[in-house]
């Protein structure tokens, strides 16, 4: 929200000013942004009426003029200025001025003749960036005042920096009201009375939805000359607010905006067709909106219709067949509630944005519709002349504004604070909040304009804000302190990272909605959580994997030179569940991922440069989850390689995925190595098993080596798990060590080397026991799986 200081003060003028009274808005919510003056410093600058413009007797391009600043003398003024002109009205710098970067006036002869001063274009003073000729004023402008004074150039420009709940200050009013609350001040709000109806011309409206527009008033004006001039002072508040002055009807509907925060809209009365219809768009319609883009309507777009056509998206912008011009002699002025249900996000789903549709998507005062329509009437009648028609008004069920009970207790708990009922009672005054005593609570009932009044708690901040954040005294905190028990049967999430940190990793945090295209790709998840305002296109649905965001760290990273990355992240992801969860319909697990991508180590002399795989990533995880032993089985993921992936398994259970990322989404995501990455269920990982003691054998271990060849296709899961359960009772170990390929071993068959513990906790073991176990493993492998020994 942009406006003028002076603007402002027209409404409440508070004693403090400047940065105090930046601070004083900043500290009650309405955050100052910037604060800038309108103008820069100058000075001996004043209003001046060229008398006479004659040529230049030694240059073509220059004017000789006779100018009166006030003085009672004309001032002879050379001048280059394609618009000088006998009798306008123009800012004059006399001799010893100041001028906007370091420019002084002094007394001078241009092409020999001399000049007692300098009219000024609006870029010399700094007020404007047109340079193409001089600034001119009103005619009405008095000959000889300071310009500074004229203009009000030593207003500043106040931008505020809103939250989205104050929707009731994005108006001059708005803001009026909280200062006048804050400060005490008297205010002096627009008294909008009725516009005498001096014509019968009138146009029917109708509500054909009436939960989408609730409100729909709108008058003919007849009459009207639209080429009138907008006066300088609503020309000067408009700028000052950031808007550029078009043409005065148009004019008049921003300025009433910007003062009471109804938008409205003028149409070409004489272009309309029957009654006005405020109703939802059908499929296939389509409408030439006022910025030159045609667009195809959705059925949940609200429209304002006549009986042929749609005339406008309603409360974000109008339609070009239907506006105003110049030629505009009769007009048909709208002012209307509309739910902000109805308007949110439908300007963005198109690609625009509308200052109509930022009030009406946070909650505009439902209250105030004739009052605004009536303030723009007067205005249009004063400055385009016309005579107004009756009211056509249709009214529904407005919505309903439910009284909040406020405990002071409550107050004493949430802030800490010990506020007498009486305090409370006249920070409510000063709100203009209405409120009945029932005992000691108060009973308020939230006013039309604050559509963020709908729990104690919102009560609650409403005092705060007014007695001061700053007044809080600065308690330190007292609390009962107790050790909680920790169960060595748990692992603190905390400590899960701090074992992925102590391997490389690095933690990120990602936003949980993503692209839909992320979800499609790489979870295959086609029953999308979509979000209902999303904050960006590319934002739109709820994650349902956290591999999506990790690859998003990877080609930022890349794009930043960064080439080796290691990252992981915990979060929640979302799943519809028809058998609910803590949301109905909607499951929200914790989940664990984590990517790496480059090389295996950082770069160093001490071994070969290797790019990291499946196996480093294996390790990790493996000893994330150890003590537990992990089990990966061979099974297919959409984002992973299907040949390079596997499925990972704890006690029997599927708890996720780990492998390189599929081909098709390293050539999509434009990634030069394939990232290895892992994402599991983060329950597992916190379970720990309890320690157990096992007594240690005193006795020597006996390790022998055995090599045999199996076929190919073989997977050595399979194997091991077929050792394990028969193998004899003394051998305590099975490791793989070596697998071999090649010469001498025959196609389609491979060698796999395993070394054998054996120990027994009581005895030695006998030569004769260790080659019998060796024999029972070799002959179970030959009968099992035809394995022979490799020799």
């Amino acid at each position: 929200m942009k406006f003028s200081e002076s603007w402002l003060r027209s409404f409440v003028d508070p004693a403090c000013c400047g940065p105090e009274f930046s601070h004083l808005l900043t500290m009650a919510g309405l955050e100052v942004e910037e604060e800038e003056p309108v103008a820069p410093a100058f000075s001996r600058v004043v209003v001046a009426q060229v008398v006479s413009v004659d040529r230049h007797p030694n240059a073509d391009r220059l004017s000789l003029c006779r100018v009166d600043v006030g003085g009672g003398e004309l001032l002879q003024i050379v001048c280059g200025a394609p618009n000088v002109a006998a009798g306008s009205k123009v800012p004059c710098a006399l001799v010893g001025a100041a001028l906007p970067g370091g420019l002084q006036i002094r007394l001078s002869k241009v092409r020999g003749v001399e000049s007692f001063g300098m009219l000024c274009s609006a870029r010399e003073l700094g007020v404007a960036d047109d340079a193409s000729g001089l600034l001119l004023l009103d005619a009405a402008a008095p000959v000889g005042e300071d310009l500074r004074r004229h203009l009000d150039l030593d207003d500043r420009v106040l931008t505020l920096k809103l939250t989205p709940n104050r929707a009731d200050c994005l108006s001059l009013e708005g803001v009026a009201r909280e200062v006048a609350a804050l400060t005490g001040a008297p205010a002096n709000y627009i008294q909008a009375e009725e516009v005498p109806v001096a014509i019968a011309s009138e146009r029917a409206v109708v509500l054909d939805a009436p939960a989408a527009c609730p409100r729909y008033c709108g008058r003919v004006i007849g009459g009207v000359d639209a080429t009138a001039a907008t006066p300088s002072w609503m020309r000067r508040r408009l700028e000052r607010s950031g808007l550029r002055p078009i043409s005065a009807l148009v004019d008049i509907t921003n300025y009433v905006m910007l003062e009471l925060g109804q938008p409205l809209h003028a149409f070409d009365n004489q272009r309309l067709a029957g009654a006005v219809h405020a109703r939802m768009a059908q499929p296939g319609e389509t409408i030439k909106l006022l910025n030159e883009q045609t667009v195809e309507l959705q059925s949940d777009v609200l429209l304002i219709a006549d009986e042929r056509r749609p005339l406008a998206m309603a409360g974000v912008m109008g339609g070009e067949d239907s506006g105003i011009t110049l030629a505009t002699t009769e007009l048909f002025l709208e002012a209307a509630f509309f739910t902000p249900q109805a308007i949110a996000g439908r300007a963005r789903r198109y690609g625009f944005v509308s200052d109509a549709a930022h009030r009406f998507e946070r909650g505009v005062d439902f209250a105030a519709t004739r009052r605004a329509l009536e303030r723009a009437t007067r205005l249009v009648v004063d400055i385009c002349g016309g005579q107004a028609g009756p009211v056509s008004e249709a009214l529904a069920s407005l919505p309903e504004r439910l009284p909040v009970r406020l405990r002071p207790r409550r107050v004493r708990k949430v802030l800490g604070l010990d506020l007498s009922p009486k305090r409370i009672e006249e920070l409510f005054r000063r709100l203009g909040l209405s409120f009945v005593r029932d005992g000691d609570d108060f009973i308020v009932t939230p006013p039309s304009h604050r559509f963020d009044m709908e729990i104690e708690e919102d009560l609650i901040e409403e005092i705060v804000r007014l007695h001061g954040y700053e007044n809080i005294p600065a308690a330190l905190p007292r609390a009962a302190l107790s050790m909680l028990p920790q169960s060595e049967q748990t692992r603190p999430v905390a400590r899960v990272r701090q074992m992925l940190t102590d391997c490389g990793y690095q933690e990120v945090i990602n936003f949980a909605f993503v692209d839909e295209a992320w979800e499609r790709d790489l979870a295959g998840n086609e029953r999308l959580i979509r979000l209902a305002n999303p904050i960006a296109s590319q934002s739109s649905v709820m994650r349902s994997s956290l591999l999506g965001g990790l690859l998003a760290n990877v080609t930022t990273n890349l794009k930043r030179r960064q080439s080796r990355l290691r990252v992981f992240e915990t979060g929640r992801c979302f799943f519809r569940d028809p058998l609910g969860g803590p949301v109905a319909g909607f499951r929200q697990p914790w989940k664990l991922a984590a990517l790496a991508y480059g090389t295996a180590l950082p770069e160093q002399w001490g071994c070969a440069a290797r790019n990291v795989d499946y196996f480093d990533v294996k390790g990790d995880l493996e000893l994330l989850l150890s003590p537990r032993v992990a089990r990966f089985e061979v099974a297919a993921h959409p984002a992973l390689h299907p040949g390079r992936s596997a499925r990972v398994l704890v006690d029997g259970q599927a708890i996720g995925f780990i492998g390189e990322l599929h081909p098709q989404w390293q050539q999509k995501y434009d990634l030069p190595l394939a990232p290895v990455l892992f994402e599991i269920d983060l329950d597992p990982v916190e379970r720990a098993r309890l320690p157990q003691y096992v007594e240690g054998s005193r006795q020597p271990v006996v390790v022998r080596d055995i090599a045999i060849v199996v076929d190919h296709a073989l997977e050595l899961q399979q194997l091991l798990d077929a050792l394990s359960a028969d193998r004899p009772a003394i051998v305590s170990d099975i490791r793989l060590f070596d697998v071999y390929v090649g010469r001498g071993v025959e196609a389609g068959k491979k060698s796999l080397a395993f070394r054998i513990v054996m120990q027994d906790t009581r005895r030695t073991l006998l030569e004769a026991e260790v080659d019998a176990a060796m024999q029972q493993l070799l002959n179970y492998l030959q009968q099992a799986f035809a394995a022979r020994l490799r020799v």
